[in-house]
């Protein structure tokens, strides 16, 4: 190496340990400490952290006593509590902040972190470090499936879930859990969400970089890494709150004309039934009416759903054998296939929804299933059954899940 060479490295190496120290003395000087180093100066002092926001679900109370339940288990584990929206500090991921979590405890070589879920469906997730021994992923995913939580509050699911992590049958508890989704479950990830995904573990190709590159460089191509392993681990951009965004992009003409046709359809089935026996006939001509209505005024893919759910419902009436309503999570989907258990974050009930097998096996694997989204109050995009009760009748029924099937959809409106 030549002597202009070391000459830069040089240079480079004291402007960045400038930077570096300059940085350090002005957090020492009292700048405002970041949510990550927030969150693990409190569990250096209890191994429950818990967000303002859910003061009242988690009163202090109960954050003793889970904090006692943790450590009678003998466990390394952390608990945090905290709302989670796209753009915070930890862009609405819960996996990135349970990896911020790890990495401000660095001498701890085993970890595992319980938070809550930033996607879907429950309300927990599980990490653990440096392998799932402890099938801590398994055993917080298992939580919001049983149906003795059915009606629990966070304090409580967090209760359990620590419960199970201490048990270490995680696997076979969310088997048993969710074998009422239908199919079987996936085999666990082999060092999935592990401490080598973390992106603060050294590899076997670091003596390489040493032998070839500058220090400063080494130090920035670190940085970088580890913000391109954490977006790789991040699955799907999701709506806020809850879930991945729909295909809203599919094209409005098409499920308009698809509308029409099943209107027309079930009219002209009407016309050609036989009163006498047809027993469901006048139920029939309601929903024929209703979806003509919701289809003239409607507004948009959530509207064009709803004439869709009316014309089921109408074809159903002249059969006289109604089966499950369209999917809970997407009516584009079509009719459900099955009723499954799905607890809204934030919500301490349960709802019994009819889903298809699509959604059912999204649900059974973790992961958000596609939803129908429509727009708040404030002009946000949201799941359509986020939207308030009062101002969507869709939001209100579920389109048929969260009603009597001899409700009807067509008396709602």
């Amino acid at each position: 190496m030549s002597t202009d060479v070391k000459r830069v490295i040089t240079t480079l190496a004291a402007l960045l340990l400038t930077a570096l120290t300059t940085a350090t003395a002005t957090a020492a000087d009292g700048a405002t400490p970041s949510a990550g180093q927030r969150i693990a100066t409190a569990l250096r002092t209890s191994p429950v952290y818990v967000d303002e926001a859910y003061a009242d679900a988690v009163p202090p109370t109960r954050q003793r006593q889970l904090a006692d339940r943790i450590r009678r288990t003998g466990l390394p584990i952390k608990v945090v509590l905290t709302p989670l929206t796209k753009g915070d500090a930890f862009d609405g991921d819960s996996e990135v902040l349970a990896g911020i979590v790890r990495d401000r405890f660095p001498d701890q070589r085993e970890l595992i972190v319980i938070t809550t879920d930033s996607e879907f469906p429950d309300s927990l997730e599980g990490y653990e470090w440096p392998a799932d021994s402890h099938q801590a992923r398994d055993a917080v995913a298992a939580t919001g499936f049983l149906d003795e939580m059915r009606d629990s509050g966070l304090a409580d699911l967090t209760a359990k879930a620590v419960d199970l992590v201490a048990e270490g049958k995680g696997a076979q508890r969310y088997e048993e859990a969710t074998r009422d989704l239908g199919g079987s479950s996936p085999p666990a990830e082999s060092g999935s969400k592990s401490g080598s995904e973390s992106g603060s573990g050294s590899g076997s190709g670091m003596t390489g970089w040493w032998l070839f590159l500058a220090v400063p460089a080494l130090a920035l191509t670190v940085l970088v890494t580890r913000a391109a392993l954490l977006r790789s681990r991040r699955p799907s951009p999701a709506v806020p709150q809850l879930v991945f965004a729909t295909a809203r992009a599919a094209d409005e003409a098409q499920v308009r004309r698809r509308a029409e046709s099943e209107i027309l359809a079930l009219g002209e089935a009407t016309q050609a039934a036989d009163a006498a026996a047809t027993p469901g006939l006048q139920q029939a001509l309601d929903a024929y009416a209703a979806a003509g209505t919701v289809l003239d005024e409607a507004r948009g893919l959530p509207d064009l759903a709803g004439a869709l759910a009316l014309a089921q419902e109408g074809r159903d009436a002249l059969t006289g054998s109604p089966g499950l309503p369209l999917c809970f999570f997407n009516p584009l989907h079509g009719r459900a296939d099955l009723r499954t258990g799905w607890r809204p974050l934030g919500r301490r009930d349960r709802l019994d929804v009819a889903v298809c097998q699509e959604c059912a096996d999204a649900l059974r694997n973790r992961r958000a299933p596609e939803v129908l989204t429509d727009t708040d109050e404030n002009g946000r995009t949201v799941p359509y059954f986020e939207v308030p009760a009062g101002r969507s009748a869709w939001a209100a029924s579920g389109y048929g899940s969260l009603m009597p099937t001899s409700a009807g959809l067509s008396r709602t409106r």
